[in-house]
């Protein structure tokens, strides 16, 4: 079975795997997407046979709202990392801003995060990361389909983007907030979308339990 699960801030997309697992009794469990921790919305769960369709779930184009905090640039690019940089905070004009969107439409090289799941050599990057190791990573062409400002609010950007996948938000806002003559990172990030799986109607974890066990008792 294939189910959109709302994926709570805190939370890794495993720790999502094991509790649906535990729910379930089913063995096999996947997901179809990595979620970072400090993330929240759309993560699809894939149980039995049916995670063999979650390969060709993750390919589909996704959909997030993000916060961008401007001044400050972490080794994560989140809120959970340590400070490694910080930077004067330029006036923000809405139409620069906009600009500054708009002109990541279309293909767009990105470099990953260290703290990503991606793998070189065989080590994901997270894992030398914690070992305050740095390794040269190649750039990867991605596509923003979509990208738009929902706001500023003093130090922050808060916008949209539909993107394909295998893009970073986090290097994304970073490269945002280069682009503005400064340094960033998130401090939020939600997914809204996989392909037409939403987030209206993705289903909270005590729910589906709920809902779990009112259906096989």
């Amino acid at each position: 079975m294939i189910f959109n699960i709302y994926k709570p801030i805190g939370w890794t997309s495993f720790n999502v795997v094991k509790k649906i697992r535990g729910i379930t009794g089913e063995k096999k469990v996947g997901h179809g997407g990595t979620l970072d921790p400090f993330a929240e919305g759309v993560l699809i769960i894939g149980t039995g046979a049916d995670t063999k369709k979650l390969t060709g779930i993750s390919g589909h184009v996704k959909s997030y709202r993000a916060v961008l905090k401007l001044g400050i640039e972490t080794d994560t690019l989140d809120l959970e990392g340590n400070a490694i940089k910080s930077a004067h905070v330029p006036n923000l004009d809405e139409a620069d801003v906009q600009q500054t969107l708009i002109s990541f439409l279309g293909d767009y090289e990105q470099t990953p995060p260290m703290y990503s799941a991606k793998k070189i050599n065989g080590v994901r990057l997270y894992k030398l990361a914690r070992q305050n190791k740095t390794v040269e990573r190649e750039p990867s062409v991605v596509q923003i389909h979509q990208i738009v400002l929902n706001g500023i609010f003093e130090d922050k950007i808060d916008f949209f983007v539909t993107c394909s996948k295998g893009t970073y938000i986090r290097a994304l806002g970073m490269d945002i907030a280069k682009k503005l003559g400064t340094v960033g990172h998130l401090v939020e990030l939600q997914r809204i979308a996989v392909g037409d799986r939403k987030i209206q109607d993705s289903i909270k974890i005590e729910e589906f339990e709920a809902e779990w066990i009112s259906t096989v008792h």
